[in-house]
């Protein structure tokens, strides 16, 4: 039995969820609730979820790790962004037709429905890119990632946004660094039908939205194009010879990954409350490729399970670390624990070595 569970878990994952559990059964004595880690928990259980997802797509198809994550990011901050710009516009329609009180919700929706369709052409190209390096695919994409960024840094400045939410100074030019969706979709989905128990919290919103994007994802993935998609993976040249156009189901699922970045930027940053702009998609990836191998996806196989587990454990033990270590050392070492914590897990993701069976 144990053996069984071992085979089909992993050690690392037992070991890891055996630490975090013993950090709940500690937090107590050390004067950590033990709700409100937990909600807190799960509170960037759901934030992050969706950008882990993204993952699945490209690894499934042979791509790799989706290092170029930050594209998808950049098309989610230009929908976030656009929809704040036209937030007035949205709110006088949604006041007109008598859904005042919704407007927030509008807005959020605004931002995926712009953000998409820019993520799905951007994830055309980088689909082709990816195409012509095949077996360099994630080094080409950790280069896409570093480049957009860099130059999304000069987009920023010169794209010519006028809300004053946004701009720098009054009557200023160029985007903040950080800009406060307060007042326009913050908690769209986090404080929708939440549930509280003292000072438990689930945000039953946004883990609806998360549910229903792994269903699609998991529904997509067996679907004819899903199937051949995973076939290619598996054995590109098999699925080549069985007539399935290898080329085209890698670039379809490089837009899928890209469009699951956009929208999981969006939902990210409803719950945070502010979009970080310049550097900030920057350090999105790493995190979210660390989750998805923690949760026993391997660079050319991942799960809607390895999604889940590994967003968890993630999250887990980046929350609760900090805190259950400040209070047994009784000193603020929160920001150096968890980077140490957070980069530890990267590492260990990244360099562990799994056996894979397709």
């Amino acid at each position: 039995m144990l053996n069984k569970l071992v085979d089909a878990v992993g050690w690392a994952r037992i070991i890891i969820a055996l630490f975090l559990f013993s950090l709940f059964v500690t937090a107590p004595f050390v004067g950590v609730s033990v709700s409100t880690s937990l909600s807190n928990t799960l509170e960037r259980f759901g934030m992050n979820g969706v950008l882990v997802l993204a993952m699945v797509p490209m690894v499934q198809s042979g791509c790799g790790l989706n290092f170029g994550l930050p594209l998808g990011l950049i098309a989610g901050l230009l929908g976030a962004t656009i929809s704040i710009e036209l937030s007035a516009y949205i709110t006088s329609v949604a006041a007109v037709v008598g859904l005042g009180n919704a407007a927030s919700f509008f807005i959020f929706i605004t931002a995926i429905c712009i953000a998409v369709p820019i993520a799905a052409v951007l994830g055309y190209f980088y689909g082709h890119l990816l195409n012509r390096v095949k077996g360099d695919e994630m080094m080409i994409a950790t280069y896409v990632g570093f480049s957009s960024v860099s130059f999304m840094c000069i987009a920023w400045l010169l794209l010519p946004y006028r809300n004053p939410t946004m701009i720098w100074g009054y009557g200023g030019s160029g985007l903040r660094t950080t800009i406060s969706v307060s007042g326009f979709w913050h908690r769209v989905l986090s404080g929708l039908w939440t549930v509280k128990i003292g000072n438990f919290t689930i945000p039953t919103g946004m883990f609806l939205f998360l549910g229903v994007m792994c269903f699609l994802v998991w529904l997509f993935m067996r679907t004819k194009t899903g199937t051949a998609l995973t076939a290619a993976g598996s054995n590109r040249e098999f699925a080549r010879a069985s007539g399935i156009d290898v080329d085209r189901v890698r670039i379809i699922s490089v837009v899928l990954s890209t469009i699951l970045g956009a929208i999981g930027i969006l939902v990210y940053i409803q719950s945070f409350g502010f979009i970080q702009l310049y550097m900030g998609p920057f350090y999105m990836a790493l995190p979210a490729v660390a989750s998805i191998l923690l949760g026993g996806a391997s660079v050319n196989k991942a799960s809607i399970w390895n999604v889940v587990v590994g967003t968890f454990l993630f999250q887990g033990i980046l929350s609760m670390t900090p805190s259950v270590i400040n209070s047994i050392l009784q000193t603020d070492m929160s920001e150096v624990i968890r980077i140490i914590v957070s980069n530890g897990m990267i590492l260990y993701a990244l360099t562990r070595k799994v056996k894979v069976k397709r």
